[in-house]
């Protein structure tokens, strides 16, 4: 059975992720004056006999000698062009594809004034998008039927990530300053993948840097800062982290909860003894409370809550009460 001429060719793209498709031919050759619809956001590129021999703009074409003149000159032309060909017909999408993922696959380590050398890591999207047809071909797609724009990101990522460092690295722009200079970072990229990208055919139109990730212990010395800076009383900002250590488990403070509380209660009692003058008539305190007071006194020193000066400090005068 004979396979018919192909008079039509055209591409409806089926798929927002595909960046080029085979036109599906199926053996059969192109007749002489066959259409050829190439239609907004598109381009077609002709591939005889393994060269290129043209690449076609949005629009209605004829396939003849007059507009395709370079296939009356390639090899293998017996009958001249007036006789039906064999071609293969690829078509690309020339349009944006935006928000592309990339990120560090392992951190970049840089150096900072402040901390030596950290480790972060960086997440961010790029738009790209199909600027030379007959070059993202030949140095890239080759003679895959189909491609989409998920295989070429993935071949991309893995150079995104030390152009990141690259860039980050001559900024010289502080660990902890680099969330509030994003804009500067993603300034200084660009530049820096655009010739790999040119060099696939491919324009890169947006590029940003969306997220830092600091080291853990980068973090954790930014919040103690960010907590100091917050304090405007040290005695409440003690009293309260006190409060918060002895509710974690497998803490000394913890351990000794009791002890501090009862320490606690000690010093205000002494503190209002004093506050209220040495005129005022001092009540005894009865022998059993004071010996209640000693006890838990010991057991504070004992664990090492107050040292040995407060210690005896304090047990003259509860002694003095007796």
């Amino acid at each position: 059975m004979k396979i018919p001429f192909i008079e039509v060719i055209s591409w409806i793209e089926h798929r927002p992720d595909l960046m080029m498709w085979k036109f599906p031919d199926e053996d059969a050759e192109i007749k002489n004056g066959a259409k050829l619809t190439v239609r907004e956001s598109e381009k077609a590129l002709l591939l005889n006999e393994g060269k290129l021999a043209d690449v076609f703009e949005p629009g209605l074409h004829t396939l003849t000698s007059a507009n395709v003149p370079v296939l009356s000159r390639l090899k293998g032309w017996k009958y001249g062009f007036e006789s039906p060909f064999k071609a293969d017909v690829y078509f690309f999408s020339t349009k944006q594809f935006v928000a592309l993922k990339w990120g560090t696959a392992a951190p970049v380590i840089m150096r900072d004034t402040q901390f030596g050398q950290v480790r972060i890591r960086a997440f961010g999207t790029y738009n790209i998008r199909i600027k030379d047809v007959a070059t993202f071909f030949k140095e890239y797609a080759g003679t895959y039927p189909v491609l989409s724009v998920g295989e070429l990101q993935i071949a991309l990522r893995d150079y995104i990530s030390p152009r990141f460092g690259q860039a980050l690295a001559q900024s010289g722009i502080p660990v902890l300053d680099i969330a509030g200079n994003l804009e500067s970072v993603n300034l200084k990229i660009r530049p820096l993948i655009a010739p790999y990208f040119e060099a696939l055919g491919v324009e890169v139109t947006e590029f940003t840097v969306s997220s830092v990730n600091l080291p853990e212990e980068v973090l954790q010395y930014f919040d103690k800062v960010t907590g100091m800076n917050m304090v405007t009383d040290m005695d409440k900002y003690a009293r309260f982290n006190t409060a918060n250590a002895i509710g974690q488990p497998g803490t000394a403070i913890n351990d000794g909860a009791q002890q501090g509380a009862a320490m606690g209660m000690l010093l205000q009692q002494v503190a209002q003894t004093q506050a209220a003058g040495s005129s005022a008539p001092t009540p005894v305190a009865p022998a059993d409370d004071i010996a209640g007071k000693l006890t838990r006194l010991k057991q504070l020193f004992d664990s090492q809550l107050i040292d040995e000066a407060e210690y005896k400090a304090k047990k003259a005068e509860l002694l003095q009460n007796l």
